[in-house]
């Protein structure tokens, strides 16, 4: 079994999980919990790139022959990603859906 196999799933939940929490009626919510996603991505990516690489480098972990894709970046297999991105795309769901209250002044459709 490879890792993409292993990830898919968490990475088909936590883009389902962030769709059903997007308050779609109130477009400027819905933008900026997006925007706090695509943020949040950029930032999981590049400090996972960074330390990932330094770890695998260092020889704490390895990845089995024949269980990556093969692509990577830096040393990081990109099924390496799908992890941090799962987070990406659940955290700003989350925290946007608990704190988002439709009686604000701000929270007009």
């Amino acid at each position: 079994m490879t890792y993409l196999l292993i990830s898919l799933p968490f990475l088909g939940f936590a883009l389902i999980a962030a769709l059903a929490l997007t308050p779609w009626r109130n477009r400027r919510v819905a933008r900026r919990q997006w925007a706090g996603t695509g943020v949040a991505v950029i930032a999981l990516a590049i400090l996972t790139t960074v330390f990932d690489s330094l770890m695998i480098a260092a020889d704490l972990f390895t990845y089995g022959h024949g269980h990556t894709l093969g692509p990577t970046v830096g040393l990081v297999p990109v099924e390496d990603f799908s992890y941090p991105i799962a987070v990406a795309l659940l955290a700003p769901a989350l925290w946007t859906r608990l704190t988002f209250r439709k009686d604000r002044p701000d929270a007009h459709a």
